[in-house]
């Protein structure tokens, strides 16, 4: 992936990015809010050998050195918290004493350091002094000859413990730092993870990889799609746009034939292909086309609950010789479609879609109508939709953005390719809105609720030209 990648995967799974970054936050918020603090004191020994017991101040100045990382680590045995234990006022255990207390040794020094931590301050103060005081005595027994009366080396206070008003931990802002910089750093990866893992079709590149098939148009998500077809494509909204934009290119399929018979499928259910399909019909139907959208999809019909018709006769009513096509073809209101709707569902809807009476239906529909829109069932559960299409001109496939994935495209494409049945295109539907200037909607909502404004300025300097038009021949003519 190159960085332009990267860019547009933060812009398009942005709400990972946030989520993860949200999460941290507020992860850490909880544990900070939730921990004890903390307060710490130190205090600092210097570790020196006497003259009678050293020939030279550096020999002994070595001596010191070796011994003191011995002290750091005699700060954290039984023996010395048993002794602090037992100094300090109030009672503690010993264990709790050496999870309390750390030392360190200055880098290239003698000096140790002693500190304690405790949830109160003054309580970390004494336990720090006390064991500073009780390491020099317990430095002083060790280090004491038998029988002699001085200690070859000693440890000195230089600091005394001193009480703090701030405590050590929590720190909130570091903590939140840390949470807000891994919270980023997981919701990019996470992001990064989910682009590179993810088949399903969202771009033009990923149809394109699929099939040499042109995209006829891009469908977007819209809350119109809920509303009657003929109250929402009347309208200036980038939904009824695209269907115009699908419209336009649908002129484009088949341009050798004057009546055309396309089926509208798609690899899945769910994919909204019967929504394209009316959608589209009632489109094309509002440009003075002769239009018929016919029920084919037998085993889950939606067309007439969608268009508010009667479903009690249609497609099967004619294919069993029950009624003619001329009676059992609908008016959806005033827009000029023709709708067959399903009929009695059969038990059987293979056999009569691939019967010669579905073949004599169509020529009858061929001859009537400029043209035939057939909502046929997917493609992958059923082989309706791939029959249909051999009797028809071709298929259009309907897919999701962002849900189908391109195996299954693949799949549908080769279950036409199967039967010899010719690809007509494929649809993007429910794409997400895009800014001016992307992939999808370029210029789109632009202009929306303003078009008497537009086109009051568009009559004005049209005017203008005109007047000065006319102004110029009436000079010339002067002349």
């Amino acid at each position: 992936m190159e960085l332009r990648d990267y860019w547009r995967t933060v812009r398009s799974r942005w709400r990972v990015v946030v989520v993860c970054l949200v999460t941290a936050l507020l992860g850490a918020a909880l544990l900070t809010w939730q921990s004890t603090p903390q307060y710490s004191s130190s205090t600092r020994l210097f570790v020196s050998t006497s003259e009678s017991d050293s020939s030279s101040a550096y020999t002994g100045n070595l001596f010191a050195s070796q011994r003191v990382t011995s002290y750091a680590d005699l700060v954290t045995s039984r023996q010395l918290a048993e002794r602090v234990s037992a100094a300090l006022t109030e009672s503690t255990d010993p264990d709790e004493l050496r999870d309390q207390v750390k030392a360190t040794v200055v880098p290239e020094t003698v000096i140790l350091e002693i500190s304690a931590s405790d949830p109160d301050a003054a309580m970390a103060r004494d336990i720090a002094q006390a064991y500073a005081e009780e390491l020099t005595q317990l430095v002083e027994d060790l280090e004491t000859p038998k029988g002699g009366r001085n200690a070859l080396i000693k440890a000195t206070i230089v600091d005394d413990a001193q009480e703090t008003t701030d405590p050590v931990s929590p720190q909130p802002l570091r903590n939140l730092a840390l949470a807000g910089i891994l919270g980023l750093l997981l919701g990019l990866g996470l992001a990064v993870a989910r682009e590179l893992l993810d088949t399903t079709v969202t771009a033009s590149e990923d149809i394109a990889a699929v099939t040499a098939a042109p995209i006829l148009g891009n469908i977007f998500s819209d809350d119109s799609a809920r509303l009657a077809p003929m109250e929402v494509l009347q309208k200036a909204t980038p939904w009824a746009e695209a269907f115009r934009v699908l419209r336009t290119n649908m002129q484009y399929v088949e341009v050798d034939e004057d009546q055309k018979v396309i089926v509208i499928t798609s690899s899945l259910p769910e994919e909204g292909k019967s929504t394209v399909a009316v959608n589209l019909a009632v489109t094309l139907s509002l440009a003075n086309e002769r239009v018929a959208l016919i029920e084919c999809d037998l085993r889950r019909p939606l067309i007439a609950g969608r268009l508010g018709l009667d479903g009690a006769v249609g497609t099967t009513s004619v294919l069993i010789g029950k009624i003619s096509l001329e009676e059992a073809l609908q008016s959806y209101g005033d827009s000029g479609l023709r709708v067959l709707a399903c009929g009695p569902i059969p038990p059987n809807p293979s056999e009569l879609l691939q019967s010669h009476a579905m073949q004599r239906l169509l020529a009858d529909l061929r001859s009537e109508f400029d043209v035939v829109i057939l909502d046929a069932p997917p493609l992958l559960p059923v082989t309706d939709a791939a029959l249909l299409a051999t009797q028809a001109d071709g298929a259009v496939v309907v897919t999701r953005h962002g849900t189908t994935t391109r195996d299954q495209l693949t799949h549908a494409i080769e279950r036409l390719d199967s039967v010899d049945a010719k690809v007509l295109g494929v649809i993007m539907n429910m794409a997400p809105h895009r800014k001016v200037g992307s992939s999808y909607g370029y210029g789109y909502g632009y202009g929306y609720g303003h078009e008497e404004v537009g086109s009051t300025k568009r009559a004005a300097r049209d005017a203008k030209v005109r007047e000065r038009a006319e102004g110029k021949a009436e000079k010339s003519a002067r002349r």
